[in-house]
């Protein structure tokens, strides 16, 4: 499988996510109802809805995508690859997601572009297409897998390919970086962080920076999974 895996196809994705609100307070009557009710499933003990709203960014219904970072690997003359990134953020999803369809139809259409990522079966990729429907934008190609199989989905997950067929366990990015000895990409923040650095901070450029290094990452990992040179910074190209 590693050996087949052509690196050049691959447009390596990662988006981060923020509750649709600065609180629970802020959401209208409607949306608290229903957080109300969907805390209740995510909690083992009965919850204030308001102590776990900095989890309505996990879900599609209750939070929205601030950033998406893109990469893509080309392969020089003597072996090394090399990456150019870039990143969409934005406060308002519509354009962010508008952005980012205009790349994928003009750039990514051919047949051999495969979306990768990490997790991005379960999370990143079903969490775009839903808040594209949200936003009334029509779903890219590359993304649309509506009505497909799970074997017709060519997304590659690196979550899929370490697991080799074991679908009970979740290994984290953070964690197969340390077991392959690639810099950590949670070195500025963690995930948990990023509503608060949207909301309070507004630093966009931060969040922008954190998604890049999961792109970077992923990269990393799949250049160890086919044992070629990982990618050095002066490799690492942002536009």
């Amino acid at each position: 499988m590693f050996a087949q895996l052509k690196l050049e196809d691959l447009l390596f994705i990662d988006i981060e996510t923020v509750p649709g609100q600065p609180s629970y307070a802020d959401l209208d009557e409607r949306f608290q109802e229903l957080w109300a009710i969907k805390s209740r499933q995510l909690a083992k003990i009965e919850p204030d809805p308001a102590d776990i709203y900095e989890r309505a960014g996990l879900h599609a219904e209750f939070g929205k995508i601030v950033c998406i970072s893109i990469g893509i690997l080309r392969e020089t003359t003597d072996g090394q690859f090399t990456m150019r990134l870039k990143s969409f953020c934005n406060a308002n999803e519509k354009e962010l997601l508008e952005d980012l369809c205009d790349l994928l139809n003009t750039k990514f259409t051919g047949k051999s572009h495969c979306l990768c990522g990490h997790n991005i079966r379960e999370f990143d990729i079903p969490y775009l297409c839903r808040r594209m429907l949200v936003n009334d934008i029509c779903l890219p190609k590359l993304v649309d897998c509506t009505g497909l199989k799970p074997w017709e989905i060519s997304h590659l997950d690196t979550l899929h390919l370490w697991r080799f067929g074991d679908s009970r366990s979740f290994v984290s990015l953070d964690l197969l970086a340390a077991l392959f000895n690639i810099p950590s990409p949670k070195s500025d923040m963690s995930g948990s962080e990023v509503g608060r650095v949207f909301y309070e901070e507004k630093d966009l450029n931060r969040i922008s920076r954190y998604c890049e290094q999961d792109v970077v990452t992923v990269a990393q990992l799949l250049l160890r999974f086919k044992s070629l040179p990982m990618l050095r910074p002066e490799d690492i190209q942002f536009t």
